[in-house]
């Protein structure tokens, strides 16, 4: 089953844009996807990077190669290996981090420990990513309404 966000809502339909699940995952298997390989990919295919399960070993395993093969067919190129982390952030239940913090507080959000635990893996993930440096923050503050930390 797909996890869409709300502040999604704009292009999930179509998936245009590469929606946080298969963002994710690419994290999870290692894999670099750029939103020009993303646009050359079937809708059918890119719904299937939306439903393939990434959670165990073998499943990870299975969705890196899958997600290589599909970027070799459509590109012509090896797809970009990104390093996986061993301990993600987003998995990290008890520790907030520090630039979560900081952009919760530019909108004058206090999110606290109690807060973080209570979200899903792919929440915090979501959040991880929203609040990049030099990334479009527009949809952080959506997020953090969504997921109730207001």
């Amino acid at each position: 089953m797909a996890d869409f966000f709300e502040f999604e809502a704009d292009f999930v339909d179509s998936l245009r844009c590469i929606p946080m699940q298969v963002r994710y995952n690419l994290d999870t298997c290692g894999i670099k996807l750029k939103l020009s390989d993303w646009n050359q990919m079937t809708t059918a295919e890119r719904q299937a990077l939306v439903e393939l399960p990434c959670t165990t070993e073998t499943e990870i395993q299975s969705y890196h190669e899958y997600i290589q093969q599909l970027i070799l067919q459509r590109t012509g190129l090896a797809a970009t290996k990104l390093p996986i982390e061993p301990h993600p952030s987003w998995l990290d239940s008890a520790t907030v981090p520090a630039s979560i913090q900081e952009k919760a507080e530019e909108i004058s959000v206090t999110l606290t420990q109690e807060h973080w635990a209570a979200l899903t893996p792919l929440q915090r993930f979501a959040l991880i990513k929203l609040s990049r440096p030099g990334h479009e923050n527009k949809n952080f503050p959506k997020a953090i309404a969504e997921f109730h930390l207001l």
